[in-house]
């Protein structure tokens, strides 16, 4: 996903979810009759913007066509959801035959909708063994209900950053490992200044850029719905555990009035005056991108990653994190669904190109191979986002059929519960619960 809009992608507007919901297209039953052999053009439309991103995607697609000489690949870049989804609604032979988002938490729309075509057969008639391929959460935000219509080109893996030189400065050895520990290090980092911050050991809120209700709950053991498929949250005790460490960071690092005003002092997630690059804050959660993101920036402080924190009696599972993606799969009119699934079959398990492709945008590969290969360009700031790749507690947000329209209202129940506008956490999550509950059970 490029650096100026995985967030964005994150976090659906209603408008998006709208369209999707209308988006549904059924399958076709005759589009894979093509000649994977015959001479033929297939069109490729992705979300990628940045020059540089655009050229990767390119020279991976000229190695596909040197590779498959009768494929040609028609690219059409900058191509959000709402782009995506009305073109998949529109149909017809102009539209696209193989499709990405940056919007994991649109699967189990583009899954139940029949929006993405199924995947299962051209899996199997390739023999592709996906469970020995690729880590299980990608795997798991690839498909709904046990319809695979995606497959993850390239991934996401969210972990701590954290300014070596305020941690000397500071006397702090080396990165926290639970939540307790972490706590201590960001008061300890923390320096007020009048009615701000000289630095902020670190922004906790949900505004915080990153510091999402989903990326915190990836570091307790938790599982948003039960077994019947209905809400979890108000009766899995670590959601509570999550919502009352969180209110209580805010509170002991200034409160909540105090740490927005500062955070509306901050420059942009995207640009070069983000708050972890300007030293305004000390630590940070966020994706494998910020690395080169931060180093472009020219930061006049050696840069640390780690793992986030676990829960205190979760040590042993210390290394886990939040994992997401770019998602690519096949639009279900296209008439060359065979030529199309070699394509998404070279950008998500070929090795040489999920390595290439990894190299030049500087995001995690989605493969085994490729995460483990020598051809892969690497430094130990970097190497933790791979770990946590790998990592077997590392987990995903799960897909509903909604799309991301329950994270988004536990969302809003986290902002209201960290400013102090709700006070009942127990009956504050029943209620969330039961919205989550409404919203999906009308959607089916």
């Amino acid at each position: 996903m490029p650096i100026s809009t995985r967030h964005a992608a994150y976090v659906l507007t209603a408008a998006s979810l709208a369209l999707l919901a209308t988006a549904c297209t059924g399958q076709s039953g005759s589009g894979a009759s093509d000649d994977p052999n015959a001479e033929t053009t297939i069109t490729f439309w992705h979300g990628w913007s940045a020059p540089a991103e655009v050229k990767a995607v390119q020279e991976n697609i000229d190695r596909f066509e040197k590779a498959h000489p009768n494929i040609k690949v028609k690219v059409v870049g900058n191509i959000n959801d709402d782009k995506l989804n009305q073109a998949l609604r529109a149909g017809g032979s102009k539209g696209p035959d193989v499709v990405s988002s940056f919007t994991t938490s649109n699967v189990g729309k583009f899954c139940s909708s029949g929006a993405f075509l199924d995947l299962k057969p051209f899996i199997e008639k390739s023999k592709l063994d996906l469970d020995a391929m690729i880590p299980k959460p990608m795997l798991d935000y690839t498909e709904f209900e046990g319809t695979r219509c995606a497959l993850p080109l390239l991934g996401d893996a969210y972990g701590l950053y954290y300014n070596k030189d305020a941690f000397e400065a500071a006397g702090i050895d080396a990165p926290p490992k639970t939540w307790s520990e972490f706590a201590e290090v960001a008061k300890k980092l923390t320096k007020p200044e009048g009615d701000g911050y000289e630095q902020l050991g670190f922004m906790p809120t949900y505004h915080g850029y990153e510091t999402v209700v989903s990326h915190y709950m990836s570091q307790w053991d938790h599982a948003y719905f039960d077994a019947d498929g209905r809400s979890n949250i108000a009766k899995d005790p670590a959601f509570a555990e999550m919502f009352t460490y969180q209110k209580k960071l805010v509170d002991d690092l200034g409160g909540f009035t105090k740490l927005e005003k500062y955070r509306n002092t901050f420059g942009d997630e995207w640009g070069a005056e983000h708050p972890f690059h300007t030293g305004q804050v000390a630590m940070q959660l966020d994706g494998e991108w910020r690395l080169g993101m931060a180093r472009d920036a020219g930061v006049d402080f050696e840069i640390g990653t780690a793992p986030l924190p676990v829960a205190d009696d979760e040590a042993d599972e210390y290394g886990k994190g939040f994992l997401s993606g770019t998602v690519i799969g096949i639009a279900p009119q296209s008439e060359k669904q065979n030529a199309a699934w070699e394509l998404v079959k070279y950008m998500t398990t070929d090795t040489g190109a999920v390595v290439a492709f990894s190299n030049a945008i500087r995001n995690v590969p989605s493969t085994f191979e490729a995460l483990k290969s020598p051809d892969l360009k690497t430094d130990p700031a970097f190497r933790t986002f791979l770990d946590i790749a790998q990592h077997p507690g590392s987990t995903t947000a799960p897909n509903a059929v909604n799309g991301a329209t329950y994270q988004l209202t536990l969302q809003d129940f986290g902002y209201q519960y960290e400013s102090g506008k709700v006070t009942d956490l127990k009956a504050g999550l029943a209620k969330t619960a039961a919205q989550i509950d409404r919203d999906i059970a009308q959607a089916k």
